[in-house]
């Protein structure tokens, strides 16, 4: 995981935590305080509400447990493709594409951002460059020529 997405994390929580929570248990508690609570809509919701973010604020600090975060700004250059490496691609149609690979947490395709866990984030690990790597995506086939690869910070 990269240092951004462990820092995004660990502000998530944080608001999860102290803004969040403190609000649902405030509405739960006045609900409460209303009486009949197997009627009480706000109540049942609160609580369903309450739940969801104690299973979220569960599941991110599992996420980071025990996790050391890399910087992408300290990586050091390397020829194969591992966590956190930039990869100038160029599809079969002649297409480059721009990508870094990251956790699926951190994963936004749209930005360049693609999981280490996704098929072509997999397919893509180890390689050099000049390699030409076949991904299978559903029905869909893809060779994509690895043109460059680069550590550090920066976008993809």
């Amino acid at each position: 995981m990269t240092l951004a997405g462990y820092t995004a994390i660990e502000q998530e929580i944080e608001r999860l935590w102290h803004e969040d929570r403190p609000v649902v248990v405030k509405e739960v508690s006045d609900a409460a305080d209303l009486g009949d609570r197997s009627e009480n809509a706000a109540y049942i919701y609160g609580k369903k509400r309450l739940r969801q973010i104690d299973g979220r604020i569960r599941y991110l600090r599992r996420k980071i447990d025990g996790v050391r975060p890399v910087d992408l700004s300290q990586m050091i250059q390397h020829q194969r493709i591992k966590f956190g490496a930039r990869v100038r691609l160029e599809d079969e149609e002649g297409v480059e594409k721009h990508y870094r690979l990251v956790d699926k947490e951190e994963s936004d395709p749209a930005r360049g951002r693609i999981s280490v866990q996704s098929p072509v984030g997999r397919a893509l690990l180890g390689q050099t460059e000049g390699d030409v790597v076949t991904v299978r995506i559903g029905e869909r086939v893809m060779e994509l020529e690895v043109l460059e690869i680069s550590y550090g910070a920066g976008d993809p």
